[in-house]
């Protein structure tokens, strides 16, 4: 974990660059012991990119399969992904700069809030909705991270637990009303518990669907890059970083598109 930390002070000397996400910021919110890979949300600006490019460059990464660290894929909702090694492991960082269902102005409010963070990582709220994901285990960590939170709408907004609903319908019936068209599962919160389980596990796979379907709308999209990767992988294999990036744009240019056409998020 240690070796995220660093990197994360370093990504924001001198300004604000990246905010740790996914399983570090798990592990800050003291929810796991640990995570095999770095996950980042970069500012959207090519100065910020270019400066987290030269952090990995001077530590020898390499790009694995994705979208080049370029604003114009980045701000498409792509993902950028690059690795290093150590003497102990190999250091998997992942990047993005619009991560499925967090709202502009909702990032907007995060790069504020966090402006004067020593080591910035993602609250307990927007990460909810970053592990909204087609993964099982993710819906156990939302409804831990329901339980760090403090505020009662959000928690009737995110919990996982049918117990922690039926409370909280008990102690704070009036978001229970207000919140039903946004939840609808919040319509059964008062009743039986096995009908609120029944409700909360066919929210989880209908989540899991969405994500499913934003994550094949990628995948088709990135079909004839992922065919050219192979030969892309050893033209940057002896590269260095800075011109193995300038090549990788010049091999995703007119293959991988900038945007792909996704369900609202």
């Amino acid at each position: 974990m240690s070796i995220y930390l660093d990197l994360t002070r370093a990504f924001n000397v001198g300004a604000l660059r990246a905010v740790l996400s996914g399983g570090p910021a798990v592990v800050l919110h003291r929810l796991a012991v640990m995570s095999k890979d770095g996950d980042w949300i970069a500012r959207e600006t090519q100065d910020a990119l270019q400066h987290i490019l030269a952090v990995l460059g001077a530590r020898g990464a390499r790009y694995r399969f994705g979208a080049p660290l370029d604003v114009r894929w980045m701000a498409g909702g792509w993902s950028a992904h690059l690795e290093f090694p150590t003497p102990d492991l190999r250091v998997r960082t992942d990047f993005v700069t619009r991560p499925p269902r967090l709202a502009p102005d909702d990032l907007a409010s995060m790069w504020r809030e966090l402006a004067e963070a020593t080591v910035p990582f993602l609250d307990a709220r927007r990460l909810i909705e970053l592990k909204k994901t087609n993964r099982e285990k993710d819906y156990a960590v939302i409804g831990e991270l329901a339980r760090l939170l403090t505020d009662a709408r959000t928690q009737v907004l995110t919990s996982r637990s049918a117990r922690d609903l039926a409370r909280l319908a008990r102690e704070h019936p009036e978001w229970i009303d207000v919140l039903r068209r946004t939840r609808p599962l919040l319509a059964v919160a008062s009743g039986p518990a096995a009908e609120l389980e029944q409700a909360l596990d066919a929210e989880r796979r209908a989540l899991m669907h969405a994500n499913e379907r934003r994550l094949q709308a990628y995948l088709d999209a990135a079909a004839a890059w992922r065919a050219a990767w192979p030969g892309v992988e050893r033209e940057l294999a002896e590269r260095p970083l800075a011109e193995a990036h300038r090549h990788m744009v010049e091999r995703a240019f007119g293959v991988l598109p900038f945007t792909v056409p996704t369900e609202p998020r």
